[in-house]
């Protein structure tokens, strides 16, 4: 039995166990956690993962002290923080129904494309 293994060549630098290596990394993971979720008809573990990526967003990035994406940049905040609301909601609405795959995927779109703006 032969084992495959990881070329390390190929494995992204900037990133460990698949999540970015940046400021904004760990928020667009648990964004694609809550997608890969509610694609499953895992709606209320989806919900509970939005929310998680709401409350880590709202304790880091807005009351996270001097570092802080609203003390650093408050207008790439407000932007991000807009976007990430539109995505959450889509789950915290009705957390144990499945959200419209269409509205999931642009709000998902616009959250993910904002994020860059914290990077």
């Amino acid at each position: 039995m032969v084992l495959a293994t990881p070329n390390l060549a190929q494995t992204k630098a900037s990133q460990s166990a698949g999540v970015d290596n940046t400021k904004m990394g760990p928020y667009r993971a648990l964004a694609q956690l809550v997608v890969n979720a509610s694609q499953k008809g895992e709606n209320a573990t989806a919900a509970t993962l939005a929310k998680i990526l709401e409350r880590t967003w709202d304790k880091s990035e807005d009351y996270g002290g001097d570092t802080a994406l609203s003390k650093t940049n408050k207008q790439a905040f407000n932007e991000i923080d807009k976007a990430m609301d539109e995505f959450v909601m889509l789950f915290l609405e009705r957390p144990n129904a499945a959200p419209d795959a269409a509205r999931v995927r642009a709000a998902y779109n616009n959250y993910i494309e904002k994020l860059k703006l914290g990077d």
